[in-house]
């Protein structure tokens, strides 16, 4: 997320009250999550495990609840607890407003685009020519929709993230000012779900369709001329590359990849990332080859504990 105008350190550590390293005048142009990190760009980091990746990430400013050297070039924002430093600067910058109209003013809509009735547009929604949303289709601040795009009955696009910190008093969720965006030519069946990202973009890519009842989560980004069958589970920062096909009922853990190509029969479990041009089934999802391999292996397991008993 790039805020509106650049920030000095300065103005930045005074908006969350922190101490900071670096020159009053360190330039501070958004802020983002690590896999996204621009320069320019504020990281938090609330865990030792995970200083290193966050200080020699891509992000300039690196918020941290703790004292570290700075490496050379950036600045350090030092806080009691970053999660809720950065949920601050995201309530700052992105502040939620609520509707008073179905419609936002604010919405743009192309020419020969259908809005079905119920439907509800945010603020700073854009829409491309040529679009039907059909009935009760809630559509969130900030969202953007290509041309020629169908969205049909009960989908729901730009909810939260879900993303938690487990604190002694519940969860706290980590605020989203992030986005979701809708290239060119996608169909999006009836009531699918597609959060927007926490800081950037959930992305569908051009040609893309999606069956009813699939869950995209936040900052996951599916390419070009996918085909994802009903019922599908897509965690947060996910990419699916180019002409992939996932058939009903898949779940896809967060944080991997799956390559150009890849087909993903029904059922299968998704745990870690997976090459392009390959067909996948199973729990936990592998090639078909292996996964028959391994399904051939076990139904020679009462033979082989036959054999075993009269030895």
């Amino acid at each position: 997320m790039k805020f509106p105008k650049p920030y000095t350190l300065k103005e930045i550590a005074n908006l969350i009250t922190s101490e900071y390293v670096g020159p009053d005048d360190f330039p501070v142009l958004g802020m983002n999550e690590i896999h996204v990190v621009e320069s320019g760009d504020i990281v938090f980091v609330d865990h030792p495990k995970y200083y290193d990746k966050a200080l020699e990430s891509a992000a300039t400013v690196v918020l941290i609840n703790k004292k570290v050297e700075c490496p050379e070039g950036k600045a350090l924002l030092i806080s009691d607890d970053p999660f809720r430093d950065f949920n601050a600067l995201t309530s700052h910058f992105k502040p939620f407003k609520s509707a008073s109209v179905l419609i936002s003013e604010t919405a743009k809509i192309g020419e020969n685009t259908v809005i079905q009735p119920n439907c509800f547009i945010g603020h700073n929604v854009t829409i491309g020519n040529n679009c039907t949303i059909h009935s009760n289709v809630s559509i969130y601040d900030d969202t953007v929709i290509g041309n020629n795009v169908t969205i049909h009955a009960g989908a729901v696009l730009g909810a939260s993230a879900f993303y938690y910190k487990n604190r002694p008093e519940g969860f706290d969720q980590l605020r989203s000012g992030g986005r979701v965006v809708i290239e060119d030519n996608v169909d999006i069946g009836a009531l699918c779900t597609i959060d927007k990202g926490v800081t950037a973009d959930t992305t569908i890519g051009e040609g893309s369709k999606l069956d009813n009842q699939i869950q995209v989560g936040h900052d996951t980004v599916i390419g070009k001329k996918c085909l994802i069958a009903s019922q599908v589970g897509i965690a947060g920062c996910v990419v699916i590359e180019d002409e992939v096909t996932i058939w009903g009922q898949v779940g896809i853990t967060s944080g991997i990849t799956i390559g150009t190509k890849a087909v993903i029969s029904a059922k299968a479990g998704v745990s870690k990332s997976l090459e392009g041009h390959k067909s996948y089934f199973g729990v936990p999802a592998d090639d078909f080859r292996s996964k028959y391999k391994e399904i051939a292996a076990i139904r020679k397991i009462p033979e082989i504990l036959e054999k075993l008993k009269n030895i």
